[in-house]
């Protein structure tokens, strides 16, 4: 067999589709040969981008649930916005209630931003479309056999062939509404559970965003200046996020930028840019961003892709999208995939621009948190 036609059954394995040489790079290289050192993983994979891709492929699309046990350490953890998932079991089950779910639910790739070696570890962003048909009970109630489509980015830290620890986000309130549901309705009758059942405990105290009337300080990493595709994206986030400085924006996107947003909303250009950030800021005066883990892969030339960690909070004290104040604060992790290439304006400092970004966190745990009954 020859190695275009083992690339393309690697390819079609894990259902992706690439649109052009470059992004084949990035994704899957893989020619049934060992492409980069990874001790401890199983040697079927040709590199890391495989492995995430492969192991995706056989728990959901072969339903190998049981590989979890081969794939997942015992003692894993998953993060979401509604809190943290202990221990190996506890994936399963869940993994198993999706799949009666959506029986024939498929996880498209569209993209692996990853960082680390088998030494230290590995570090994958994997930004997937997930796509069934509600055939069986959910969380939601009974089936709906309506079809679902929506974005999700799965963050995993591997050592030894095993994911040790793992941070989801998923576009939650669009599931909601495709499944037919009403988001706010639905999200308020989550939350008085929630609460009946002591499941939801929230500890109000300052936004970290500044100190007292002090401006927001750049983090350490920031500040100095290095202007790399991680380094960029972050002052990106502190300036125009945290520093409210929405003229900045023309420094850090590129005029023609796309950008997709949770719920698929869709924005093209630096003034949709501006109004997303705009349509956050107003109904949380007092919001932060705080960056917790970056990672890049690509180069000048071809451009970068970089992957953004991030945990945003907030108090809903102005109106906007979710309705009249109603002064609960947010804690949401979220997740953003940004492509960057450089352009002919500008000097050494300011020639990266944003081209591409893809953003999602959970906006239905967002509805939830700020639904939540008064104490």
């Amino acid at each position: 067999m020859s190695t275009d036609a083992k690339t393309s059954q690697a390819q079609e394995r894990a259902n992706i589709t690439l649109q052009d040489k470059v992004d084949i790079q990035y994704m899957q290289q893989a020619n049934g040969q060992r492409q980069q050192n990874m001790e401890g993983f199983d040697p079927k994979f040709a590199d890391f981008v495989d492995y995430i891709l492969g192991i995706t492929h056989e728990i959901w699309e072969e339903k190998a649930v049981g590989k979890l046990y081969d794939y997942y350490a015992n003692t894993v953890r998953i993060h979401t916005s509604d809190g943290t998932i202990y221990g190996r079991e506890a994936v399963l089950a869940g993994t198993l209630a999706t799949l009666a779910a959506y029986p024939d639910r498929r996880l498209y790739g569209d993209e692996v931003i990853w960082g680390g070696d088998d030494q230290r570890g590995f570090y994958s962003s994997h930004r997937l479309v997930h796509r069934g048909t509600n055939r069986g009970y959910s969380l939601y109630g009974p089936p709906t056999d309506r079809v679902v489509e929506y974005y999700a980015i799965a963050d995993c830290f591997c050592r030894k062939n095993m994911v040790v620890e793992e941070w989801l986000v998923r576009d939650e309130l669009t599931l909601v509404r495709q499944l037919g549901l009403d988001p706010v309705q639905t999200a308020k009758e989550f939350a008085r559970r929630a609460a009946e059942n002591g499941d939801s405990v929230q500890i109000e105290a300052d936004i970290e965003r500044g100190i007292g009337q002090l401006p927001p300080e750049a983090p350490p990493d920031v500040a100095a200046g290095a202007n790399d595709p991680e380094h960029f994206v972050r002052r990106a986030i502190h300036d125009i996020w945290n520093r409210r400085l929405l003229n900045q924006v023309r420094r850090y996107y590129a005029q023609s930028v796309r950008l997709e947003a949770p719920s698929q909303r869709r924005y093209s250009g630096i003034n949709d840019v501006q109004g997303y950030a705009l349509s956050l800021l107003a109904p949380f005066p007092d919001l932060a961003l705080r960056v917790e883990h970056s990672c890049h892969v690509g180069d000048a030339q071809a451009g970068y892709r970089v992957a953004t960690r991030w945990r945003m909070t907030g108090t809903h004290t102005g109106f906007g999208w979710y309705g009249e104040p109603t002064g609960q604060q947010i804690h949401i992790l979220g997740m953003s995939h940004h492509v960057l290439r450089e352009q002919a304006d500008g000097d050494a400092e300011t020639r990266l621009r944003i081209e591409n970004e893809w953003t999602i966190f959970d906006e239905f745990a967002l509805l939830k948190q700020i639904f939540r009954p008064q104490a």
